[in-house]
């Protein structure tokens, strides 16, 4: 019987087993490589005294696994199926095959790993910096400075009384802010000064103050408080008189008397006064107040004033009883100084 088990006479399984055979010396090439830096890490940790000596026993496992499975590649199979071969050595070939490509595959990884864990350990201990957040990063360069520890780079050579002189730059925010400036400084000269497209400072200045003064005449003009001794007539409204009167009674009636008579104070009712007879020497003397007479802009506002200065302007020439001496000097309203010269005319 034809020996069906002969596998060296098959071209297929030949350039199988000689890609085992190849696959096998890169496996221990890389076991090789893998064992020295095993024992380079072996030695860093014996002289540091660190207990973890894993990996060197795995990696004896796995080349010994290779190479068992690399020699029960090269046994017969029971049948032919594929490629003049049996299914059951074709696919064995096939299995020890993958099964050393994988090994390679992480033998390499594992080297790679190994060769980064060497290097960090030869590189000079640094102190991990924890990943800022975006804002936080973005502050950090907005406030830039040199570290402590690199000053010795920035100092000059200016020493008060134990004082050194870093030539630090500003942080970035300044800078920027400083230059933002500059350009509005260009822009505003260019619009305010040149061009005059738009207002200066003591354009804007006097634009504020004329708005302010009208506020305040609007202001005062819906309070009824826009009229002042310059302003002021007389009022002829019963309900103003009768607002004045009552004012009267209760803040001069004691100085006057309720009827204007007078006491203390002069007396209202004749046509002789001490500070003016007209209705804005009344609101000046009511408002500002003179000698013993009290200032009652404090006490009533400037229309309620007013009020009272045209009430006692209807106390003249009523004639009460018992009036006191006429004091001061004879008052005559404008029209009645101008009658007898048109008269005398005619």
């Amino acid at each position: 019987m034809k020996n069906e088990l002969d596998i060296f006479s098959n071209s297929t399984a030949i350039l199988l087993l000689v890609v085992m055979f190849i696959l096998l010396i890169v496996i221990g090439l890389l076991g090789n490589v893998l064992y020295g830096l095993a024992q380079v890490k072996y030695r860093r940790e014996k002289k540091e005294n660190d207990a973890n000596k894993a990996g060197l026993l795995g990696i004896v496992l796995l080349l010994a696994a290779g190479t068992l499975n690399a020699q029960d590649a090269a046994a017969p199979a029971a049948s032919t199926g594929i490629a003049g071969m049996s299914y059951t050595t074709f696919f064995f070939m096939l299995f020890v095959l993958t099964l050393e490509l994988i090994i390679v595959l992480a033998m390499l990884l594992q080297i790679r790993l190994m060769l980064r864990v060497e290097k960090a350990a030869d590189a000079p201990d640094v102190v991990p910096v924890k990943k800022e957040s975006a804002i936080r990063q973005w502050w950090s360069k907005a406030n830039a400075f040199k570290p402590v520890e690199k000053e010795a780079d920035i100092m000059l050579d200016h020493n008060y009384d134990g004082i050194r002189e870093l030539d630090n730059r500003l942080p970035p925010w300044w800078l920027y802010g400083f230059y933002a400036t500059i350009i509005f400084s260009v822009i505003y000269l260019w619009r305010a000064e040149v061009t005059h497209a738009a207002p200066n400072g003591v354009e804007e200045y006097q634009a504020s103050v004329e708005k302010a003064k009208k506020e305040v005449a609007a202001y005062l003009a819906a309070k009824g408080e826009s009229v002042d001794e310059n302003t002021v007539e007389m009022l002829a409204d019963a309900a103003d008189l009768a607002a004045g009167k009552a004012n009267f009674v209760t803040s001069c009636a004691a100085c006057h008397l309720a009827t204007g008579a007078g006491s203390v104070g002069p007396n209202l009712t004749d046509e002789y006064w001490l500070h003016g007879g007209d209705i804005k020497s009344v609101f000046k003397t009511i408002r500002y107040g003179i000698n013993a007479m009290p200032a009652w802009q404090n006490t009533y506002s400037n229309k309620q004033i007013a009020q009272l200065a045209s009430y006692v302007e209807t106390l003249k020439g009523t004639n009460p009883p018992n009036a006191k001496a006429p004091e001061g000097q004879l008052y005559k309203p404008a029209e009645q100084t101008e009658k007898p010269a048109e008269q005398a005319e005619k």
